[in-house]
């Protein structure tokens, strides 16, 4: 990718709507977050280094927490269209299914976009407005499908709701455990055990 000192070709009309232009740039930045982290991330850095100027994330975004926040939504919907992908059609089990999108979750590659993940819940839960509409959705967004599923598998609705909801919580917890200590050991055990009393079998 050419950069210059001057104005970036991207920041010209581009074919198509704001809103697939805003789409482009959020999956751009997906990516960049996944594979470089957020250290030190800025606009200018991260425009830099997909492409467009600073002022033009500024246009599409207002500004870089909000742009945050559009890297969170999309690695989460990223994340239920992979789950939905191995439900439907890799013909695993249930638990099969689970237990390759656990290791997807923990690839390292990710601990970037799940580090990001908890900093902007905190900062919503500290009461930061910009950072405030992460949390719309953050529990429901998943627990549709899950629950979805499990009730076309036959299960009672409020039944699949409650053990959708410890799935979530589950998983998140775990996440956070392994970006605190580290111990993949321990998590990936831990995971094994909470799949064996899920799903009643390995």
């Amino acid at each position: 990718m050419v950069k210059t000192n001057g104005s970036h070709p991207e920041d010209e009309a581009a074919p198509g709507t704001d809103g697939d232009r805003r789409a482009q740039l959020v999956n751009a930045a997906v990516d960049y977050v996944a594979a470089h982290g957020i250290a030190d991330l800025s606009l200018r850095g991260l425009g830099a280094a997909i492409g467009v100027s600073h002022r033009m994330l500024i246009h599409y975004f207002g500004s870089k927490e909000r742009l945050l926040i559009e890297i969170v939504r999309t690695s989460e919907q990223r994340q239920r269209d992979l789950l939905s992908r191995l439900r439907l059609e890799s013909g695993l089990s249930p638990a099969g299914a689970a237990r390759f999108f656990w290791q997807q979750l923990t690839d390292p590659r990710l601990a970037g976009q799940e580090r990001l993940f908890f900093e902007i819940c905190v900062r919503a839960l500290r009461g930061r407005r910009e950072a405030a509409p992460v949390l719309e959705g953050l529990v429901n967004d998943w627990l549709e499908p899950l629950v979805a599923a499990e009730v076309a598998a036959g299960a009672d609705p409020a039944v699949a709701r409650n053990s959708a909801r410890l799935g979530l919580a589950t998983v998140r917890g775990l996440l956070l455990d392994l970006l605190a200590t580290g111990d993949r050991a321990g998590v990936d055990a831990a995971m094994e055990e909470f799949l064996r009393l899920y799903y009643g079998s390995k």
